[in-house]
């Protein structure tokens, strides 16, 4: 007696024993990988955003820690330290000297803005140039509503201090030992390329060095030479308008935008002299910034052309708000380094 069943013979109706089938197989296989990354990807948008965030942050700890350690022959952890209680430092004490007068310019600010906004959208109304008031509310209702679906979580209070939370952490266990996390992340790249992964990695991480090293600069220098002007013209808030300025241009092209309706909002509140003087600051810093310090900051970092920088700042905000239009710099930086370095291989292969 045989206990072994019935014997069957023959390819199974799943079985591929043909090559065509095999390959053909396989690639479906690839396809139905990559849509399903692309939709894991749109899924998760918000917390990849937020972990490219921290890469940024850990960026910018790391270019400090770099810095120090031409002068100081510390460990790295201690380097590390040492840039964040400056960096703590720095901020707590600039809202201790100035923290009454900014909450109290900010309020005035905001009174300040919209009284500006009415009237500006007035003498619109009376010219004919825009429709009336009702309108123009249900218009800025529609465009604020249809902007940042996607992150729009980040505009809450509680989703924004969370957020900012969740960054600073993850940057700082990032910044802590930036190798390691290099090498797990090029643990996923396949053996053959893995050279050609690391140095594409470093040299990303150098371009977004010398990037936020370059905006770090520029934000400085636009906000205290607003900040003075304004405050040798007359100009009410003077200060927050100047903190403002400089923060603000962190994003260039928009940033420098609304950072100027704002002062020239605030100028004219006060008279018109003091508005023509807000023009004349604006238009004197925007032009050294752009024509003295930028190309010179530029050359030593990062050089992105104007129109490519602000093509990504639509895309991206329209695709996932404020957190994407302030990503759209780093982000346009570490592509072109990686686009860069793909042409380098090509041009060797060639030659």
């Amino acid at each position: 007696m045989n206990d072994a069943g019935p014997r069957v013979e023959g390819a199974a109706p799943l079985e591929f024993r043909d090559r065509t089938d095999r390959a053909e197989l396989r690639r479906a296989a690839i396809w139905l990988g990559m849509a399903m990354g692309i939709a894991l990807a749109v899924l998760l948008i918000q917390p990849i955003l937020l972990i490219f965030a921290a890469i940024v942050f850990a960026a910018l700890l790391d270019g400090g820690v770099r810095l120090l350690r031409r002068v100081l022959p510390l460990s790295r952890a201690w380097l590390l330290l040492i840039v964040v209680l400056l960096t703590t430092i720095f901020l707590l004490g600039t809202f201790y000297l100035t923290g009454v007068q900014i909450s109290e310019q900010v309020t005035q600010l905001r009174s300040t803005v919209e009284r500006q906004a009415l009237v500006f959208t007035g003498w619109l109304t009376d010219q004919g140039l825009m429709p009336g008031a009702s309108d123009v509310s249900g218009l800025l209702r529609q465009a604020l509503g249809s902007v940042g679906r996607i992150t729009s979580w980040v505009g809450t209070a509680v989703g924004a201090v969370t957020t900012m939370f969740m960054i600073l952490v993850l940057g700082l266990f990032l910044a802590i030992d930036p190798g390691a996390y290099q090498r797990g992340l090029l643990w996923f790249v396949p053996s053959d390329v893995r050279d050609e992964a690391a140095l594409v990695t470093t040299r990303m991480g150098q371009t977004l060095r010398r990037l936020l090293a370059g905006r770090l600069l520029g934000m400085l220098a636009e906000g205290v030479l607003t900040w003075l002007a304004l405050m040798a013209g007359g100009v009410p808030m003077a200060m927050i308008l100047g903190i403002l300025t400089g923060l603000l241009a962190f994003i260039p092209n928009i940033g420098a935008f609304i950072s100027g309706a704002l002062m020239i909002a605030v100028g004219f509140s006060a008279g018109s002299s003091t508005g023509l003087w807000a023009i004349g600051t604006y238009v004197v810093v925007q032009t050294f910034d752009g024509y003295v310090l930028l190309p010179i900051v530029a050359k030593k970092t990062v050089d992105l052309p104007p129109a490519l920088t602000l093509g990504a700042q639509i895309l991206l905000s329209a695709l996932f708000g404020i957190m994407g239009l302030a990503l759209a710099d780093p982000f346009t930086a570490m592509t072109k380094t990686a686009l860069e370095r793909r042409s380098e291989r090509n041009d060797d292969a060639d030659a």
